[in-house]
């Protein structure tokens, strides 16, 4: 049988199916997250101490701007593969034109409403006449430069979702490899500051953009880009949002959640504290992005094992991801608790940041370990068709533990309160978690020859 073969899923050894889809998309993930660690590195050296607040002032910002762009690319990358499943060529490469308007559109909207109101935003979202220059300057070229970043990401999802998911992976490859050499050039020696770190961002993602864009118009791409195509279409349009709208609301509300710290962070702590969770936010994302890799590698395995009525298969499928998931982030909590101070020192060598993020790493990743199986169980439900269970232990996470946590703690425990909201809803979370996944696994039992999708 052979290795594309759908069928495989059914019937191929779990582990080796999961490691097969799996390491693929871990690349991809962690190449995404270092993009960013590579970002903060250079800044913390080559800018300072407060341009790395000032960047983390930015995060809700850059969470909106992916928002926007998944809005798009996650809704026309699930529409293309079912067309494509259902042997309708034009029909994709009319999402693919469609997609590739869409991106431009909104990257030029959100774009041009944020770079008008710019400072006021970065004010509201806890900057200070000190870190307020350096996020601004970095986002003014972010911004300039959404429309190269939107069409480079949507269209590396339709190129994953159309058969081609080692090319999209070399995507990622080629921005971060292009960021490492561009970063340090226009940081350190033409001495561009956060400015010189944004622009090598923007210099990547325009190279990354070109190799997506050659897919799409060669010959040999199986879909690709036709004149008829770039007609937006309101039935494909209304498709594309709502099947986007999921990760839509989750990125729109941890941008919220982000704001809410930093104003936390600067009312009792002030900017370095700020600059301190940006810190902590970075090193966290490189384990959640390998334990989401992972999810991505289930995603096609439980899908199909669940809608053939395997149930045993899918069991054990969740069953290795949730001990993968908490093996990933056991690593990452071991290795923040006994040596902050090397991770921390690989962004700043301020000594008030290094001492005010070295207390938030270990207090804030004490029940790291725990958030890794909360992020498979999460993805388990997505992967099943059960988008509202998703959705909701997403958001439960960042809305009913967490936001209550960052309202009462701080008051009584100033600054450690903030970090200590971060475990506290990372534990109920998970529990919340395991009790929806018990309930199905029962629901599973009952009826074990009818799995429902809503």
């Amino acid at each position: 049988m052979k290795e594309n073969d759908p069928h495989i899923l059914g019937n191929a050894p779990i582990g080796k199916l999961l490691l097969q889809y799996s390491i693929p998309a871990i690349i991809g993930m962690t190449l995404t997250s270092l993009y960013n660690i590579i970002d903060s590195i250079f800044i913390g050296h080559g800018v300072g101490a407060l341009a790395i607040s000032g960047l983390a002032i930015t995060f809700p910002l850059m969470n909106l701007l992916i928002a926007f762009c998944t809005l798009v690319g996650v809704g026309g990358a699930t529409i293309s593969s079912i067309r494509l499943g259902q042997k309708d060529e034009k029909g994709a490469e009319d999402i693919l034109g469609n997609v590739t308007i869409l991106c431009i559109i909104n990257a030029i909207a959100y774009g041009g409403i944020t770079f008008i109101f710019l400072d006021d935003i970065l004010y509201f979202f806890g900057a200070s006449p000190d870190t307020l220059p350096y996020a601004r300057d970095f986002m003014q070229v972010i911004l300039l430069g959404s429309p190269i970043s939107y069409v480079m990401i949507g269209l590396n999802n339709i190129m994953r979702a159309t058969g081609y998911p080692r090319k999209a992976m070399l995507s990622s490859i080629l921005t971060v490899g292009c960021n490492v050499i561009f970063a340090p050039i226009c940081i350190f020696a033409f001495e561009w500051g956060i400015r010189g770190a944004a622009l090598s961002t923007i210099l990547a993602q325009f190279i990354g953009m070109i190799w997506v864009l050659h897919h799409f118009s060669s010959k040999k791409s199986y879909i690709r880009f036709k004149r008829r195509s770039f007609r937006l279409r309101k039935k494909i349009v209304n498709n594309v949002f709502g099947i986007g709208m999921s990760p839509f609301i989750m990125n729109v509300c941890a941008c919220c959640i982000v704001i809410f710290i930093n104003n936390r962070l600067q009312n009792y702590g002030g900017d370095l504290s700020i600059g301190a969770f940006g810190i902590l936010n970075r090193l966290q994302m490189l384990f959640v992005m390998i334990v989401m890799g992972i999810t991505q590698g289930m995603q096609p395995i439980t899908g199909y094992n669940y809608g053939a009525g395997q149930y045993n298969r899918v069991k054990h499928t969740l069953k290795l991801g949730i001990t993968s998931g908490f093996l990933i982030t056991s690593v990452g909590c071991l290795c923040f608790e006994l040596f902050p101070e090397f991770f921390v020192g690989m962004f700043t060598t301020n000594q008030e940041l290094t001492k005010q993020s070295t207390f938030a790493l270990q207090l804030g990743v004490l029940m790291f370990p725990l958030v890794g199986p909360q992020i498979i169980i999460t993805q388990f439900f997505q992967s099943i068709g059960k988008a509202f269970i998703s959705i909701f232990l997403s958001l439960t996470r960042q809305l009913l533990f967490l936001l209550p946590g960052l309202a009462l703690l701080p008051p009584l425990y100033g600054v450690k309160g903030v970090w200590m909201s971060m475990p506290l809803s990372d534990a109920l979370a998970l529990i919340l978690a395991v009790i929806m996944l018990l309930r199905h696994i029962k629901q599973m039992k009952r009826h074990p020859l009818q799995p429902s999708v809503n």
